[in-house]
This record gives structure tokens, sequence and C-alpha cells, in this order.
């Protein structure tokens, strides 16, 4: 297959979801990298199977499966779901349709609840991981790169929660753990103390957060 293009692959998904939903289909939604949502009339078992069928072919243009919403599902999902909604809230563009977000927002309670609960489960994880290494060197710089994406995305989440965009030294954090693949045992031995040290930081920031 050629290569596609991001816009003509979303264009792509729009003709398939258009066939599949008709008039139901009220907007499409692109955000984030090749990530799409799609918030429709009415959801049924077909509009699925439909939709299954054309799964592969996404794919293969490098899309990410639709989020497939029906109209009333997106607001009243908001206080569940408030760092996925929120993300997409804050950084979309609009493919086709009407703006779907119009009014909405993120209440700042249920951001700060669900970057809480990140941040704590973060934690127990790193102590948790620590306590299986058994103080192997090598398997505890297993679990820093493994965790790295993790801590990159609570970074940014706690950047969300205190409004303002990763910038500085925190954007570089972010980039340098998205990258980090393998470190040795000794550099993990240094490592560790001062990553568990941020991260128990972060849980205290987050608790005693106030909007």
């Amino acid at each position: 297959m050629s290569f596609m293009s991001p816009a003509d692959a979303v264009k792509t998904l729009e003709r398939d979801l258009q066939k599949i939903f008709g008039a139901r289909l009220q907007s499409l939604i692109a955000y984030g990298q090749r990530h799409t949502l799609a918030v429709v009339d009415t959801l049924t078992a077909d509009d699925l199977r439909a939709c299954a069928r054309r799964a592969s072919a996404w794919h293969d243009a490098k899309l990410t499966t639709p989020l497939l919403l029906a109209a009333n599902e997106f607001a009243s999902a908001l206080d569940a779901f408030p760092l996925e909604f929120g993300a997409i809230l804050s950084d979309h563009r609009i493919v086709s349709g009407r703006n779907p977000f119009a009014g909405l927002s993120v209440d700042p309670a249920d951001l700060r609840r669900a970057v809480e609960v990140q941040a704590r489960s973060h934690l127990l994880h790193l102590r948790e991981g620590f306590v299986e290494t058994r103080g192997n060197s090598d398997a505890l710089a297993i679990l820093i790169v493994e965790s790295a994406p993790a801590f990159a995305a609570l970074l940014q989440s706690v950047s969300r929660l205190d409004g303002r965009a990763a910038h500085g030294p925190a954007a570089d954090a972010i980039a340098a753990l998205a990258g980090v693949h393998e470190i040795s045992g000794a550099e993990a031995e240094r490592l560790f103390p001062p990553y568990l040290e941020a991260v128990e930081k972060l849980v205290a920031h987050v608790d005693t957060w106030r909007a």
C-alpha cells in the first residue's frame, strides 16, 4: 500500500463512516497522532460489525481505531474520563459536522482526582517493582525503562492540571523519557532514588492541589 498522509487517511475514514452511518454521523474529530472520534446519533451492533470489516484498512493507513460515541455519551463521560476526554477537548480538529464540544469543560475536581489516581498508582508500581527486583540492578534498569512512558504521561497530566503545557525542563524530561530504551544497572542504581522521590513529590503536589 502506498503511503497515505494523515489528512488523506482521515478523509478515507470519513467516507467509510458516512457509508456506515449515513446521516447519523454527526461529527468526526481528529486529535493527537492519527486518533479520531466519531459522534453518531445511534450506535448498533450492526454498525460495529461494519466498522470491524474496515478496521484493517484503517490500521494500514496508520490510523488508530476511532472512538465511537453516541451523541449523549461524551458529556456524560467527562467526569469518568477527565484526562482522556479533557485532552481531546484541549487539542482537536473538527473534520466534519458540528462541534460536539460546545459548552463542555472538565471539572477541575474530576481532573485532580484522576491525576491523583494516576500518580499514586505509579508510585505503588515503582515501590512494588523495586521490591520484586530482589536487589538485581539489571532488573531495576528494566523497571525504570518500562515505567518511563507512564511517568512521561504523568508529567503531562500534572502539567494539564496546573493549567499549562509542559515546557522547559519538564518538556525535556518527557522527551528524554519517551526515548529511553536501555540503561545500565549502574545507571539504574543512580537514577532510581531521585526518580522515586520525584514521583512522591508529584503525589504530594496533586494531593494538596486546589483550583
